[in-house]
């Protein structure tokens, strides 16, 4: 059957997106890369530019674990052990001894009773919101939150949801109030750190304020914290935003898809949350788990990070993320205060963000340009992300690019 009259709506949507500069357009395919060497961090050879090499300023393995050798090495002989593929979803007969190893241990890293591991950390959150939210439950989410929990709670479909100004936690106990006498249930979630600005949630404002009002809801006030960008990546042990704030979440989600370098999320919990998730949660349920390998790898990763060596990386990543960022503010160029390596350059400007990416394209630096709606009108923005395995070299040629940039571009 002919779709042309679907297809001609979708072509014009597709046009509509690239008049307003909102297209992502081709993907790059890395071909190659290249090992550090020489005082330099790894390079990567894209398709269709030849022997050119990138630095990739935006990676989300900020440990720079996935190239490593030992790492390698784990995969490689996990996988001859028990195959490249599950096979199976967990409860029928997917779940392999690295799986149970690495849920034990991520459970011990935060303190919890038990944890569960996903096949992502987008479908961690989407099961466990949607497992948890009834038609007497009220969530409240902060406004930069990220899409997979904007997505999960249209999904879970509650009684209200309420949106907070970000950070703002005036505005965040005014929705609670708002909330009082109108569910069994009230959730508040929130990004540990904000995956497009660095920056972080107070946490224990949050907790407290949960605990000021809990007596309220019947089925107490639950905070789920999705801290993907944080765990491994921030904190002096790599415990993410709860370490820096000094707080803890009921509900603590992560990823192993970015500081730990391989795939999948997870979700730490009391054992009784962890198993009734592990009864209702669709995402879980019905879908494949990461390989054996990569839960093997990532159990490698984290007895790495949960070791003087791994102190020892998170020391030098915060040192490289202060070299980038006060680089930039040198250069007069608005950032924003972190100690998190991920180190945005607020553009502003939706053309010139554009101008910019393709600027570092041309010089061999590869970072993400982020226009509304990714990020609201008037904050467009450069999202450049350090990792262990860049070197001041690599920081400083880019600091170098941006600044040719500044000179030649910026006020033309």
């Amino acid at each position: 059957m002919a779709i042309d009259r679907l297809e001609n709506a979708l072509f014009q949507e597709l046009e509509q997106l690239k008049r307003e500069g909102r297209a992502k357009g081709k993907e790059f395919i890395i071909v190659d890369v290249k090992k550090p060497s020489d005082g330099k961090g790894p390079r990567y050879l894209l398709k269709g530019f030849g022997n050119k090499e990138f630095i990739r300023m935006n990676s989300n393995s900020y440990l720079g674990m996935s190239l490593r050798e030992d790492i390698i090495k784990v995969e490689e002989e996990t996988a001859r052990k028990f195959g490249v593929g599950p096979g199976a979803v967990r409860f029928i007969s997917g779940t392999f001894q690295p799986h149970r190893e690495l849920e034990k241990a991520l459970a011990r890293f935060h303190a919890r009773e038990e944890a569960m591991i996903y096949s992502a950390a987008y479908v961690t959150v989407i099961g466990v919101i949607a497992s948890l939210v009834t038609p007497e439950t009220i969530v409240i989410s902060d406004e930069l939150n990220h899409n997979c929990i904007i997505n999960a709670v249209r999904l879970a479909r509650p009684k209200e949801r309420f949106i907070y100004r970000h950070l703002d936690m005036k505005d965040l106990e005014e929705k609670i109030v708002q909330s009082v006498g109108k569910a069994e249930r009230l959730i508040i979630v929130t990004d540990g750190v904000f995956s497009m600005r660095g920056d972080y949630a107070p946490l224990n404002v949050i907790q407290s304020l949960a605990e000021k009002y809990d007596r309220h809801f019947p089925q107490n006030i639950v905070t789920i914290v999705d801290d993907s960008h944080g765990v491994g990546a921030f904190g002096q042990t790599g415990r993410g935003t709860e370490e820096v704030t000094n707080a803890k979440a009921d509900l603590l989600i992560g990823t192993l898809g970015k500081a730990f370098g391989v795939n999948g999320g997870y979700v730490v919990s009391s054992e009784i949350l962890i198993t009734y998730l592990r009864e209702k949660a669709i995402t879980y349920i019905y879908s494949n788990p990461i390989t054996p390998a990569e839960a093997a790898c990532a159990l490698k990763v984290l007895q790495i990070l949960d070791s003087q060596e791994g102190r020892e990386k998170l020391s030098y990543l915060r040192g490289l993320a202060r070299r980038f960022r006060e680089g930039l503010v040198r250069l007069g160029y608005e950032t924003i205060e972190s100690e998190h390596p991920i180190v945005p350059l607020l553009v502003r400007d939706t053309k010139r963000t554009a101008d910019l990416v393709n600027y570092l394209i041309e010089h061999g630096v590869l970072a993400t340009g982020l226009n509304y709606p990714v990020v609201p009108k008037g904050d467009e923005t450069i999202r450049f992300q350090v990792n262990a395995d860049h070197t001041p070299a690599d920081i400083d040629y880019v600091l170098n690019v941006l600044e040719k940039y500044k000179r030649e571009r910026w006020n033309g």
